[in-house]
């Protein structure tokens, strides 16, 4: 059996750390469907952005069995690899594989990768789509690499400079990092942290010793701000972080 869940609330974030990785899932799951159904009830539809890897595949299965109005909520990704869903680097394959299914089947969902264009012709005709979704974001949800990107924040990104300003009027960017693999597409800053909640979801020690370095470094001199740290600082409110070893 799980233990209870330990919390700890700094002044950028509020860390949540459970016994296991089930009992994180369920909770997150929880705290997701409880915020859309609230916007359904207020506005009359929800809009969620999630985030791909291999971390929110047993979150997914859980969210999607959820009995909340699925119909009206609009499911998009935080980025993309600017690869085919037939790819298994897909982010769009594993949202429709794990969370578009049962219940959440119904929920529409908003791709970023656009068959036939280019990345930059994609990323305008995204941003385009995104601006017409009903914002702000209800939740989004994020991860984080073992070099402390988060979204397609990258810290070798050409692009970073202009995704990480808060003056940005863009909702999606194309991203260009050697460190990356492949191009990607991302939202941009301001949308990330104007949602209504903001989670990061991490397990296992290696990323929360990154997660630990990342809020040391850019104090004291100890180097330079890792992406997600910005993001951190740059939310007006503590983002929730859900961590299990």
């Amino acid at each position: 059996m799980a233990r209870e869940q330990l919390s700890a609330m700094t002044e950028s974030f509020h860390w949540n750390e459970f016994a296991d990785r089930e009992a994180l899932a369920e909770a997150l799951a929880g705290r997701i469907v409880g915020l859309l159904s609230a916007a359904v009830e207020r506005r009359g539809t929800a809009l969620l952005a999630v985030s791909g890897g291999t971390t929110p595949a047993r979150l997914f299965e859980v969210l999607s069995n959820q009995p909340i109005a699925w119909g009206r909520v609009t499911v998009t990704l935080v980025d993309e690899r600017f690869v085919p869903p037939s790819s298994p680097r897909s982010n769009a394959a594993l949202v429709t594989g794990k969370l578009l299914q049962g219940r959440a089947a119904a929920a529409r969902f908003v791709p970023l990768f656009r068959q036939g264009e280019t990345l930059d012709e994609a990323a305008a005709d995204g941003d385009r789509e995104i601006a017409t979704l009903p914002q702000p974001f209800d939740v989004v949800i994020l991860g984080m690499g073992g070099d402390g990107h988060t979204a397609s924040f990258f810290p070798d990104a050409r692009e970073l400079p202009a995704l990480l300003d808060p003056q940005n009027s863009l909702a999606l960017m194309p991203v260009h990092a050697d460190s990356a693999g492949e191009p990607r597409l991302t939202l941009t800053l301001p949308r990330i942290v104007a949602a209504g909640f903001l989670a990061l979801h991490i397990e296992g020690d290696e990323k929360r010793a990154t997660f630990d370095k990342a809020m040391s470094n850019g104090a004291a001199g100890k180097g330079p701000q890792l992406p997600i740290r910005v993001v951190l600082d740059a939310s007006p409110r503590p983002v929730e972080v859900f961590w299990a070893p």
